[in-house]
């Protein structure tokens, strides 16, 4: 972030603020297809990575199933949470169907799709943050799972 954190305290802090904004944000495919798999998940991992970095933002955790991931992170308060949503979806709907709109998204998506149109995005309290984090390290352990 590009804020720095007190030494024992979960605050980060600037001249003018004090704070600690932690989003669980949750990402489906077009229509929930399984496409989330193999080398496309591990370049849309860092797609999301190199993006929040990008942006001085911190993350917490991030996993998924198939057809969709979970990401939990911090972020400053001059982020707008749609705004943010709107560049993650693009960026890595571009990226990703650059490289396999051709191979593996190709029996799944024939129209230039990737993400659902809908997303979910909360915050998450002091109290719920491991609560949530474990949550999303098990995502893909479960056969049931939903976001």
């Amino acid at each position: 972030m590009l804020y720095t954190q007190k030494q024992g305290e979960p605050y980060y802090k600037n001249r003018h603020s004090c704070f600690l904004l932690q989003y669980h944000l949750v990402l489906v495919t077009k229509y929930r297809h399984p496409v989330i798999t193999g080398e496309l998940k591990d370049d849309l991992y860092g797609i999301v990575e190199d993006t929040l970095l990008q942006k001085g933002l911190n993350i917490l955790e991030m996993n998924g199933e198939a057809d969709h991931i979970h990401i939990l992170f911090e972020a400053d308060p001059f982020t707008s949470p749609g705004e943010l949503v709107n560049v993650l979806k693009t960026r890595t709907s571009r990226k990703i169907r650059q490289k396999y709109g051709e191979t593996s998204l190709r029996k799944w998506y024939w129209k230039p799709y990737f993400w659902s149109d809908s997303y979910f995005i909360t915050t998450v309290s002091e109290n719920s943050l491991s609560i949530v984090q474990a949550y999303i390290q098990n995502q893909g352990n479960s056969p049931t799972t939903n976001p």
